[in-house]
């Protein structure tokens, strides 16, 4: 994971040393083959079984989403438009997703001609709508670590803590493009430079995303990532709802330590933040400085609103098995929008084999 003790071009990720359960237990390699990392795509719905749209799940390996994309548009003789799925994956794994095609005849073509090196259909069936991002009720990983240093005792006693506390919620450095430069070109964008609609998009959410982790690496510094400050705004567990602030009370303790309500922290946008007193004090300290400033002017001329995300994430049926002394395979599940690499950190140092960035 790359340093960001403050945000600049090239500092963008949380620090390495805010890890929220202590010091560093393993060091590692992922990503040295592409089924070290596998996802799945949980599904977030089930077919119509009519329609005019052509529901297909795949799996790929060694092939980003796109590329899958532009491939199966060219096989179904569509327009790239016509194309649509749930999420982003990335190239070097093996992962299983949803595509939607668009053929208004309600005819398909043979799926035996989709001959790309690589993928796979493994189902298929017709939907009413195109398939949105977003659409998908979370992912599944298996990721194996290789050249494990580190004693099997602390390693696993580090689990149990994630797997009973969660783990912060930092937005993961891919978010923030090569060597974190996403950061500098939203500031230059800011300042007037012109870009293509998609990558005003994607600068747009790297930007909020820099001033989001600002305020997570505050409370993690803290120590207070997972309890509750006055004038907290909480959302709840697998929803963007959000609540409060209200006096703090037995049964907000219990609903979060259930999981059933998280920290939240700001997406900015126009408008006031919506937290208040201590926590009101620590986001406005954390998103102080000059760079964040410019961060929050640019987002608010943009017209972006205030939004909120959980600050805690919860890796589910977390599970893990030594496949020899120093292998070590993780399965668990994460919604939509969080990063596996963030529940690696919280291990310690793991760098990836693939010679790209995190996941």
């Amino acid at each position: 994971m790359s340093d960001a003790s403050a945000p600049g071009p090239e500092d963008s990720a949380p620090a390495a040393d805010t890890r929220a359960h202590g010091e560093p237990v393993l060091s590692a390699r992922m990503r040295v083959t592409p089924e070290d990392f596998f996802v799945e795509e949980l599904a977030g719905f089930e077919p119509s079984g009519s329609g005019e749209h052509l529901l297909l799940t795949v799996q790929k390996r060694g092939m980003n989403t796109a590329f899958a994309a532009r491939s199966i548009a060219q096989w179904a003789g569509v327009d790239d438009m016509a194309i649509g799925y749930a999420g982003l994956k990335d190239r070097h794994a093996v992962t299983r997703q949803r595509f939607s095609v668009h053929l208004p005849r309600k005819v398909a073509p043979d799926v035996a001609a989709l001959q790309v090196d690589g993928l796979q259909v493994l189902e298929q069936a017709w939907h009413a709508k195109k398939l949105p991002r977003g659409a998908l009720a979370g992912n599944r990983f298996v990721l194996v670590l290789r050249d494990v240093v580190g004693d099997s005792a602390p390693i696993e006693a580090r689990l149990q803590q994630i797997a009973r506390r969660g783990v912060p919620n930092f937005f993961g450095e891919q978010r923030f493009g090569r060597d974190g430069n996403n950061l500098g070109k939203a500031l230059a964008m800011f300042e007037g430079r012109r870009v293509r609609r998609d990558e005003r998009s994607m600068l747009l959410s790297a930007a909020r995303s820099v001033l989001f982790n600002q305020v997570l690496q505050a409370r993690v510094e803290a120590h207070c990532w997972d309890t509750p400050l006055t004038g907290e705004v909480w959302m709840l567990d697998g929803s963007r709802s959000v609540f409060g602030p209200e006096p703090l009370t037995p049964e907000i303790g219990q609903r979060l330590s259930a999981f059933d309500i998280h920290p939240s922290g700001p997406l900015w946008g126009r408008g006031e933040l919506r937290s208040q007193a201590d926590a009101l004090e620590l986001e406005q300290g954390a998103l102080a400085d000059p760079i964040s400033m410019q961060l929050r002017a640019g987002l608010d001329q943009a017209g972006l609103k205030q939004e909120r995300r959980s600050l805690r994430l919860r890796a589910e049926a977390l599970r893990w098995q030594w496949l020899d002394a120093a292998t070590l395979e993780l399965s668990f599940n994460l919604p939509p929008g969080t990063y596996a690499t963030v529940v690696l950190a919280e291990l310690g140092e793991v760098r990836d084999g693939s010679g790209q960035s995190g996941a």
